[in-house]
């Protein structure tokens, strides 16, 4: 018996929903054929195409408006029908070719297609993919049911039908996070080999220096050269001081020699991030390695009554706080934590491109060591999460970083100038917005199966 479902359609105007969905139907366990991932350069495709019909059990047709090109029916469509329509009969196959209408296209677009009962998908793409598993059910098309899980399930029956682009001015918040203040003048001090640079910035604790090899780089014009060693304080000299404007930094200047514009971009870079860290540590966080020898910082849980972990905080856009818990328990004794990681910007604004992580604890504190454990955790609990959901995690930590003055700074020079961050990262308003799902899927509804599977493989 066929169990391949043909997918028939203009491209590349449906490719997008052609991609949804072939992805659902395989997600279901049906096999699916689609040109965007069968026809390969130099291959003779109308062969191929005309294998792959034979070998179905149903040809689904994308019908919109752009399977007609000036007036007629587009070519390659065309043929496709019709060799669908002459397979069908000489097999005495019965709703061989089903239309899924995608848009508000007249049905007689199409000669011999009026005639054929059209499943709707131009009011609702999860409705019209619920009545095409009625149909290939009723006609007994195979799928392999161990492929189908609670996720597909809650997918077709839970998952609101009204997520779509809507007309509704919307504010939207970007990853980008920018520095609002900071001294104009940025300074490297190069020595003659990194035990001294080291040696000079214990010296100078008072203020975050960041060290890289022999050249230490800083906000602070006049640091400190005195080191002391076995009971002796003696002045350890650098071999050049630089110091740049920070519109040197951003549209550069001409240098052949040590350090290059390129050199001083990435000096600043890693001292933003540093300085980053340096925010980020000293409000409590927890770092913990990533890959590419990053880190991402969490909030611990446990320290604190249950209530104080809740974070206080605002939208841009209005006055009332809500609050929020930047972890929870996971599953039995351990805790899932937000966390972020940052990369320095200098365009489109002087600052940090945030990235948002899931981390897993055993007990709130210690990180789950298994690599596979973690990618399982995060999986199934990332989940549960909309667009909405990671906005206000990331609100909330950057909510969890201001002093007592509500602002978020660390001083950067002996003269108590500071680098200071804005409050919320970048903003943008839309004149569209969308509806998130109006049914969230719960823990227990989650594929618990994959952490066992994974368990299994290590």
């Amino acid at each position: 018996m066929q169990e391949m479902l043909f997918i028939s359609h203009s491209t590349p105007e449906d490719n997008e929903f052609c991609i949804w969905l072939a992805s659902r139907l395989e997600m279901l366990g049906y096999k699916v054929w689609i040109d965007l991932k069968n026809l390969y350069g130099g291959e003779r495709s109308w062969q191929k195409i005309q294998q792959a019909i034979k070998e179905s059990a149903k040809v689904l047709l994308v019908y919109s408006k752009y399977i007609i090109d000036d007036g007629e029916i587009k070519q390659s469509i065309d043929d496709e029908l019709r060799y669908a329509r002459s397979f069908a009969e000489s097999r005495k196959l019965k709703d061989f070719i089903i239309p899924l209408h995608l848009d508000e296209s007249p049905y007689d677009l199409v000669i011999g297609l009026p005639n054929i009962n059209h499943i709707q998908f131009n009011e609702s793409w999860t409705s019209g993919l619920s009545h095409l598993k009625k149909k290939l059910d009723k006609d007994d098309v195979q799928h392999d049911e161990d492929v189908s899980s609670s996720l597909v399930s809650w997918y077709e029956n839970s998952y609101s039908t009204d997520c779509q682009i809507i007309n509704k001015k919307e504010l939207y918040y970007s990853s980008w996070w920018g520095v609002k203040d900071c001294p104009g003048i940025f300074c490297l001090y190069h020595f003659a080999n990194s035990e001294q640079a080291k040696a000079v910035r214990n010296s100078n604790r008072a203020i975050p220096i960041a060290l890289s090899s022999n050249v230490l780089s800083t906000f602070e014009e006049k640091i400190s050269y005195e080191v002391e060693r076995e009971g002796e304080t003696f002045d350890v000299l650098p071999i050049a001081v630089y110091a740049y404007s920070l519109d040197d930094v951003l549209y550069g200047f001409d240098s052949e020699d040590f350090p290059t514009h390129k050199e001083v971009e990435n000096y600043f870079k890693d001292y933003i991030r540093f300085l980053i860290h340096c925010i980020l540590e000293r409000k409590g966080c927890c770092k913990a390695p990533i890959s590419n020898k990053r880190f991402a910082f969490y909030r611990e849980r446990g320290k604190t009554k249950f209530r104080d972990e809740e974070i206080y905080y605002k939208y841009s856009s209005q006055q009332k706080p809500r609050h929020k818990r930047l972890g929870g328990k996971y599953l039995d004794k351990g805790s899932w934590h937000y966390a972020i990681s940052v990369k320095p910007l200098m365009f489109p604004v002087i600052g940090v491109s945030i990235q948002s992580h899931l981390l897993f604890t055993s007990d709130g504190h210690v990180i789950i060591s298994n690599d596979s454990k973690q990618h399982a955790y995060r999986r199934n609990k990332g989940k549960t999460f909309y667009n909405s959901e990671w906005r206000d995690l990331l609100l909330a930590m950057l909510s969890s970083l201001k002093d007592s003055e509500s602002e978020i700074k660390i001083q950067v020079t002996y003269k108590d100038d500071f680098l200071k961050m804005n409050l919320w990262p970048e903003t943008f308003w839309s004149d569209y917005g969308y509806n998130d799902p109006s049914s969230k899927m719960s823990e227990s509804d989650l594929e618990t199966v994959s952490y066992i599977e994974e368990e299994e493989i290590c």
